[in-house]
């Protein structure tokens, strides 16, 4: 994962924020409009200098009482106009610009829908979350306010320093005097914050990490007491975070005081010059308070430089961050309509796998794997931790994609069906069951069609023996909460397993999908579960004797391959590390299978 800023010399500011053009585009005409009026705005601001030359050099020198209050009269318009203005700038900004958040927001959220396993396993929540959020809030702010004053105060500073040259030229050369200084220190300060400003929103990226495995991890934190050394943690990136946002105020400040101080020393060098000439009558008062007036009002576009620019490099780094998870690679989508299949079920032909960040040279996770499903069976898949079951049942719809081999449905290359397709007609239920925040009965119907209703999801709670339902506050209309954590293991287990059976699916893959319930609740949920197996092809991970019953064939996952399949009482009696496994003790095929048949019996 991208984390570290781009070189200096690789990186370009204006090159990044080019990106934001297209989501710009369709406000341009307001953000043009809204530029136009702060550049007027700002220009009438500097008419005001004019005014009071004309009122120096006229009715105050001349004691004229009616051209004094009539030049309070233009002064007092002017500025009412330039506020205005301003306001109408912010008017103009507001919508479109929380339109152009909203939409960006929305891309990467749909972007990350489609983004493979692969890279949601690679990049910590965190980050993802802080470019949802942080990063769009700061391209908001940017184009808001930076992108048009750097124009505005841009060609602020052109007009007012044209107007103090005609005033008296060598006047304006002296305030001309700090400008070279003034872009050598701009262009140092840019590279240096640029850096900075990128390592902070990484870190705020990891703090966000921090904070969200704290929150969902809270019962393991509290159950070991471990709440003083999270805490320590956490202010240990808290800390860091700080010392690296006191090095951008650090850098922020030189800067100000930079634009601040040479500004003022050149308006002091020409006051001083000014007077003398005025004193020498070669410059009238007028033109002299004219001249100063316009130097002042220049100094809040000189001294915004600084703040802006620092603005402008958290945009483009925030921009960066944002493309750095818009160009990732979406998973590949199938155009071609898929030829018509044939009762199969599901054929795994030689399918290898390995991790795309896997060491080079590391041995492969499944290595050949072959392996038939007859259409309507059920084949239970055990093997030892680690041995790839669930990287596997991962495999076919699509989680990941093999690195070589192929996986057909009934006769057709899951490559050659979009993955819309596919994963209508293969349910998944994982060991580990997610639940989002919202009703039972959401969660459970999101594993069906858009037409299903109440009779589905009574039924596929009735299969999943999840009677638990009716007793919450408001049945299959109670909120979850967040991870579903309100509920017992088996409690979200069984709501999982529903899920996976709601929309009669012609292929079920289940992971240890009865691992966390208790042996009465899982003889029931068996029994009810083997009626919706005569209906279908599936693929079961097991680990336990009772889940390997339910399926019609056991296949032996060892060392990346299929080391043997046959049924649950074949395997027992002619593979040891089978009988090992089912047994979880060191003995002999015969002593499991006369066990197993004893068991049997009782």
């Amino acid at each position: 994962m991208p984390t570290q800023p781009a070189a200096a010399e690789d990186r370009s500011a204006v090159r990044a924020l080019l990106r934001l053009w297209p989501y710009v585009r369709p406000v341009r005409v307001r953000l043009f409009t809204a530029a136009f009026v702060a550049v007027t705005a700002s220009c009438l601001g500097l008419v005001i200098p004019l005014v009071l030359k004309w009122m120096v050099d006229g009715p105050i020198a001349d004691r004229d009482p009616a051209g004094v209050w009539l030049g309070a009269l233009y002064l007092l318009l002017l500025g009412l106009g330039e506020a205005l203005l301003f306001g109408l700038r912010r008017w103009l900004v507001a919508r479109p610009l929380s339109r152009v958040e909203a939409e960006m927001r929305a891309d990467l959220y749909r972007h990350l829908q489609r983004l493979p396993v692969a890279f949601h396993d690679r990049w910590p929540s965190g980050q993802l979350l802080s470019r949802a959020t942080t990063d769009l809030m700061l391209l908001r702010m940017f184009l808001a306010f930076p992108l048009t004053f750097l124009l505005v105060n841009g060609v602020t500073i052109v007009v007012g320093v044209i107007i103090m040259l005609m005033q008296d030229w060598t006047l304006g050369l002296v305030i001309l005097g700090p400008a070279v200084p003034l872009m050598v220190t701009c262009v140092i300060f840019e590279k240096r914050y640029a850096r900075v400003a990128r390592l902070a929103q990484d870190q705020v990226g990891d703090l966000t990490t921090v904070v969200e495995e704290s929150v969902l991890g809270i019962r393991v934190i509290k159950g070991f007491g471990r709440h003083r050394s999270q805490a320590r943690a956490f202010r240990e990136l808290s800390d860091t975070l700080r010392g690296t946002e006191l090095r951008k105020a650090g850098l922020l400040a030189t800067i100000w005081g930079v634009i601040v101080t040479l500004p003022e020393l050149a308006i002091g060098a020409a006051l001083v010059v000014g007077a003398v000439q005025v004193a020498d009558g070669e410059l009238s008062a007028g033109t002299l308070v004219a001249f100063l007036s316009t130097a002042l009002a220049l100094r809040w576009p000189i001294d915004s430089i600084g703040f802006l620019l620092a603005m402008s490099q958290e945009a483009a780094t925030a921009t960066e961050r944002y493309f750095e998870v818009m160009d990732a690679e979406e998973e590949s989508q199938v155009r071609a309509r898929p030829e018509a299949g044939r009762p199969d079920g599901i054929r795994f032909d030689d399918v290898t796998f390995r991790y795309p960040d896997a060491a080079p040279g590391s041995p492969p996770v499944l290595a050949g794997v072959t392996l038939h499903i007859r259409p309507g069976e059920s084949m239970a898949l055990v093997g030892a931790t680690g041995s790839g079951k669930t990287t596997l049942t991962a495999l076919v719809p699509r989680l990941h994609e093999l690195t070589s081999g192929r996986i057909t449905l009934d006769g057709v290359d899951i490559t050659r069906m979009s993955r819309e397709t596919l994963r209508s007609q293969v349910a998944v239920a994982f060991e580990e069951p997610t639940l989002f925040s919202a009703t039972v009965g959401e969660n459970v119907l999101m594993g069906a069609g858009p037409d299903a209703g109440e009779e589905e999801l009574r039924r596929a709670l009735d299969v999943a023996r999840a009677d638990f339902v009716h007793a919450l506050p408001r049945g299959a209309d109670t909120q979850v909460g967040e991870q579903g954590l309100s509920l017992s293991g088996g409690q979200r287990q069984r709501l999982a397993l529903a899920r996976a059976v709601v929309g009669r699916p012609g292929f079920l893959v289940l992971d240890d999908p009865l691992s966390a319930l208790d042996v009465h609740t899982e003889a029931a949920v068996e029994a009810a579960l083997r009626r919706v197996l005569a209906d279908t092809t599936a693929l079961i991970v097991a680990h336990r004797p009772s889940t390997v019953q339910l399926a019609d064939r056991v296949a032996l996952l060892s060392g990346g391959r299929i080391a043997a399949v046959g049924t649950h009482h074949e395997l027992l009696r002619t593979n040891a590390e089978y009988a090992y496994l089912m047994s979880g003790l060191d003995r002999t095929p015969r002593e499991a299978v006369e066990e197993e048949e004893a068991e049997a019996e009782r």
